[in-house]
């Protein structure tokens, strides 16, 4: 029987980035499906932050090259790759200069949300598509950790609906309480169009803050984890109403919870677990 292909998307995971309780999660739960027999990827930026040679990362020259368009913008993706050997994961980091070659991560020195930060997630996001796509991989479960990564599931429901790499994935998108007061630039919703999509397929994100990227997120999504006990009413009420499978986990050490609810999402019959 071969093996469940899991993509997990985050913009942080130990012990290279650790922000929040999200980089503990994805951390683990990725180990732990690979000892229940998945194979597995993960993908997330390389902010500058991360120590390269700490972390042993090194780039990967065949999936380096590549040009991400943002606004017209040609924006050069760099792939670079760590491992963890304790682990034996492999770990995939996409850079660019512009957008991750800073000390800080979402705020400068002074507490200031980047104005960019739509692009970074934009550019990240259409990054973590195209990198599979190049690996030659195709995932039977994408699932993507928190609001950096909240476009993945819009554009594996439009753009790359028909493309052998995705065509068959189930995305899972967790939800979390870590996130942002501001609002984003106000042409994120437009700047995050690509090939075969409208404005009209954006709409979910256009009010560019906190919410609307956790609700465009669950809009294109198969199924939904709530990963955290505060999350905003009004994200909660949009996941019920949806009446998408949704997982409210007790985290375990082993987390048998998540590979069941795996299991429920890729196949025929789509069961919502309380």
């Amino acid at each position: 029987m071969a093996k469940t292909k899991l993509l997990i998307v985050t913009h942080e995971m130990a012990p290279f980035l650790e922000l929040s309780k999200i980089s503990e999660i994805t951390r683990q739960l990725p180990q732990a499906m690979q000892d229940k027999g998945f194979e597995i990827r993960i993908l997330m930026p390389r902010f500058g932050n991360i120590n390269e040679r700490r972390n042993r990362l090194h780039e990967v020259i065949r999936l380096s090259g590549m040009n991400i368009i943002i606004d017209d913008n040609d924006n050069p993706l760099i792939i670079k790759v760590a491992s963890i050997p304790a682990a034996r994961m492999q770990v995939y980091f996409l850079d660019n200069e512009d957008y991750f070659q800073r000390k800080h991560v979402f705020r400068d020195k002074d507490n200031v949300f980047f104005d960019d930060n739509d692009e970074r997630s934009i550019f990240f996001c259409k990054g973590a598509l195209e990198t599979v796509k190049k690996l030659g991989w195709s995932p039977d479960i994408v699932h993507c950790h928190g609001w950096m990564s909240a476009l993945v599931p819009a554009y594996i429901k439009t753009t790359y609906k028909h493309d052998p790499a995705f065509k068959n994935s189930k995305v899972i998108y967790s939800v979390y309480e870590n996130c942002f007061a501001e609002k984003m630039n106000d042409r994120l919703a437009k700047k995050a169009v690509m090939s075969n999509m409208t404005e009209a397929d954006t709409k979910p994100f256009v009010d560019a803050d906190c919410n609307a990227m956790h609700i465009g997120a669950i809009t294109y999504s198969d199924a939904v984890v709530l990963a955290d006990e505060n999350i905003d009413k009004a994200v909660l009420k949009f996941v019920k109403d949806s009446n998408k499978p949704t997982l409210a986990p007790n985290l375990t050490q082993d987390y048998d919870n998540f590979f069941n609810f795996y299991e429920e999402i890729t196949s025929e019959e789509l069961v919502s677990i309380a």
